[in-house]
């Protein structure tokens, strides 16, 4: 089992390769960087919420706050990037899609707003071959702003 923590200015996973393990992309790519990992375990990611999120002309007209739907969908693709990077390159996880089977237990403890820096806190609570359990937190400043249980699988898209 690898464990791997960001260097100063260095992340485990910039965007770029982000983007080589999930399809997901601007503007619904929701992370921006990955900076703790930790195997079939745990990880932790970050994104970086400015005023020019296109959600942000209606939700809401001076009063922006990014809607609690993004915010899980933020830890739920964290949440497949722990998945898809503990499988490592001898699963072949580029040939795979994580598809979202639940969401439990979702609270949302206070809003996110531009400038915030979201953290997004992921761990495993339970793996059975393609399917994933997993637990996020959303985190800004020290304090949690949202959190879920979530259920996926590793598919082939074809």
């Amino acid at each position: 089992m690898s464990t791997e923590t960001t260097q100063p200015g260095r992340p485990i996973l910039d965007v770029e390769g982000i983007q080589r393990l999930l399809p997901h992309r601007p503007p619904f790519l929701l992370v921006d960087r990955v900076v703790e990992f930790e195997e079939y375990k745990r990880l932790v990611a970050w994104k970086g919420v400015t005023m020019n999120e296109p959600f942000f002309a209606g939700h809401f007209p001076g009063k922006p706050v990014m809607p609690g739907v993004l915010i899980l969908e933020a830890l739920a693709q964290a949440c497949a990037l722990l998945a898809v990077k503990s499988m490592g390159p001898d699963e072949d996880v580029n040939d795979k899609i994580t598809f979202l089977m639940s969401i439990d237990g979702a609270k949302f403890r206070r809003p996110v707003v531009p400038g915030d820096r979201l953290e997004l806190h992921v761990e495993v609570t339970k793996q059975k071959g393609a399917v994933w359990k997993e637990k996020g937190t959303a985190i800004v400043d020290g304090q949690v702003c949202a959190e879920a249980e979530f259920m996926a699988m590793l598919v082939d898209p074809k």
